[in-house]
């Protein structure tokens, strides 16, 4: 570990007390690859507004836009374990950083088409790529310095996560929002005049021109990456010495399984809070679009502060107690925002965004504590499990159809945070393995 010059301790940043020696290099371009994601991630906040509106869908339809992209985290992750266990973590990354380059280039020819199954397509491929980066960065950042600081380090770094989240959400609302929002009688005057045709490809087009900026970003840092040397880490150690570890091994960590599933709950909870965010403002307060995408970007900002100062925290608390706190905090906000639609409901929402923040790390760091040369595999399960952002959206987007309220349907994080907060009390304290010491493994 890097130790601070007398007198400059507390100086010393938290990345310089936290990255080992002849690691800093890969650390911070490790780093970078989650801000890097982050925009991908929200920018689909927007896509789900804007599909609706450029493609004459319902909020249910829309909501496959998530499920197209988590699919992609879930059918990829396992394939991303496989690549890593044999070549190691940087082969992980240069894989999914040229996945996300090929499904950002498919945004052109999706536009030219008009066809939404073809974006759906395009975002599969997106998402696939960000599935090989989240597998390899965060078990990466996880055990680069010593295993009891992993949660705090991997905080630290998805910190930059949302900073990420925030450019996607703002450069969506600037370039893909054209602010122009049609009522019933203007459509309708728009067919008569065959001109409602030309306006749906214009709203088509507007998507196309970030993602193939976002897309230029992935291959350069693929190119640095690539031309980076990366020392092994202490998985890469075992991985070398032929100890890949067995997904059998995996059932006998319960404290791992039950990560999986606050993970897929977690997850569910963060994307379809988001994911709807645009239209509770809509509806609850009648703000247009472009005003309800700066609150977007507003509770993102929100999102990456509470990172921040989760990293700071965990100096003093542990983090599955702070991650229990907030869980709870997070399900009182929510009945708020469920049960008074409107402006208080809206700020009560919009500070779940701060809370939820440590979630998705300390969930992370937690289940793979213990598990030694079964850390790859397992990690991989986890990235899985965002697959729940592909489940609970679009059930979301059903609720808020059959109770014809948006509010409604956000008691399905609700009830996500019941189980996150079990996770943080009970569930990740339970024996990391059955029948066996951890170091065993």
């Amino acid at each position: 570990m890097l130790t601070p010059a007398p007198g400059a301790q507390k100086q010393a940043g938290v990345a310089a007390r936290l990255v080992p020696l002849g690691m800093g290099l890969p650390f911070i371009l490790v780093t970078s690859l989650f801000f890097l994601w982050g925009v991908p991630n929200n920018l689909n906040d927007v896509l789900i507004r804007q599909f609706m509106k450029s493609f004459a869908i319902s909020r249910f339809q829309a909501g496959l836009v998530q499920s197209a992209f988590y699919m992609g985290y879930f059918l990829l992750a396992t394939p991303a374990a496989l690549l890593m266990r044999k070549y190691g973590y940087k082969a992980g990354i240069l894989a999914g950083l040229c996945l996300l380059g090929t499904g950002t280039l498919l945004f052109w020819p999706a536009a030219i088409v008009a066809r939404y199954s073809f974006f759906l397509f395009a975002l599969f491929v997106i998402a696939s790529g960000l599935s090989f980066l989240e597998t390899a960065a965060n078990p990466f950042i996880a055990q680069l310095g010593e295993g009891t600081g992993g949660a705090r380090r991997l905080n630290f770094s998805q910190a930059f996560n949302p900073l990420g989240s925030i450019l996607g959400v703002l450069v969506g609302t600037i370039f893909i929002f054209s602010g122009v929002e049609l009522n019933a009688g203007q459509i309708a005057a728009m067919k008569a005049a065959h001109t409602y045709d030309a306006y749906l490809r214009h709203e088509t087009l507007r998507v196309v021109d970030p993602y193939l900026v976002l897309g230029a970003v992935a291959f350069f840092l693929a190119f640095v990456i690539w031309r980076t040397k990366f020392p092994a880490v202490a998985g890469e150690e075992s991985s070398d010495a032929g100890n890949h570890g067995r997904y059998s091994d995996l059932l006998r960590y319960p404290h791992f399984l039950l990560a999986i599933l606050a993970q897929f709950m977690y997850v569910g909870a963060q994307v379809g809070t988001w994911s709807y965010f645009i239209q509770y403002v809509q509806d609850s307060t009648h703000q247009p679009e472009k005003i309800a995408g700066y609150f977007l970007t507003g509770t993102l900002a929100a999102f990456g502060v509470g990172r921040f100062s989760s990293s700071a925290l965990m100096k003093y608390v542990r983090p599955g107690r702070l991650m229990g706190v907030y869980s709870v905090i997070n399900v009182a906000l929510l009945a708020v925002g469920i049960l008074h639609p409107g402006w208080v409901g809206l700020w009560a929402i919009f500070a779940t965004s701060f809370f939820m923040s440590v979630m998705y790390p300390t969930i992370f760091a937690l289940g793979i504590e213990g598990l030694g040369r079964n850390t790859k595999i397992g990690g991989s399960l986890i990235v899985m499990a965002i697959v729940g952002g592909a489940v609970l959206t679009p059930a979301m987007g059903l609720l808020s159809q059959y109770s014809h309220s948006i509010a409604v349907a956000y008691s399905i994080p609700l009830a996500c945070y019941f189980f996150v907060a079990f996770y943080a009390f009970v569930g990740c304290k339970i024996g990391q393995r059955i029948g066996a010491s951890p170091a065993a493994a």
